[in-house]
């Protein structure tokens, strides 16, 4: 429950390299996340290089953090696994915040950054890494050591909560 109530984007970071092999266990744990009919339809891509790190904010505006961040991970679906189609969104959606709460629980900060369904964002994707027509881009996650902790409010909000009926 502690990682759940903590875990919060995180957008700058320290000068700080990130060690690849967190981020592939917490690519691991991404791969754990539930999946309609278990089509587990999911691809990653560990992006590493600087020069496309800084190349993301040109097609992605909403990820200007990736500029001088260390690593991300681009989480996408593969059409040649899909068993349940129309459901890979929350699939995707649910290997992402798995990706979170594992990089929260080692230590790092990150954000989700939006990238289906936007046309310009997913053909950014798809040209900066080369990526076969059959795989969608779902979803960037920029990784880096958090610059400060960040708040942590409380988000419970109790008139919101409705038993049975509206």
């Amino acid at each position: 429950m502690e990682a759940l109530y903590t875990r919060r984007s995180v957008r700058k970071y320290q000068d700080k390299a990130v060690p690849a092999e967190l981020v592939e266990e917490a690519v691991k744990a991404a791969m754990f996340a539930p999946s309609a009919r278990n089509q587990q339809s999911w691809e990653f891509i560990i992006i590493d290089k600087p020069e496309l790190m800084n190349e993301i904010p040109t097609f992605s505006p909403h990820a200007a953090m990736a500029k001088g961040a260390s690593i991300g991970v681009l989480i996408c679906h593969n059409k040649d696994y899909d068993v349940a189609e129309g459901f890979f969104p929350q699939d995707l959606g649910a290997a992402t915040q798995n990706l979170l709460l594992a990089l929260h629980a080692e230590g790092l900060g990150a954000v989700w950054t939006g990238v289906y369904p936007r046309e310009d964002r997913m053909a950014g994707f798809v040209k900066m890494c080369n990526l076969p027509e059959n795989v969608i881009p779902y979803s960037f996650t920029i990784i880096g050591y958090p610059e400060k902790e960040p708040e942590q409010p409380d988000r419970f909000k109790k008139e919101r909560v409705r038993y049975n009926k509206w």
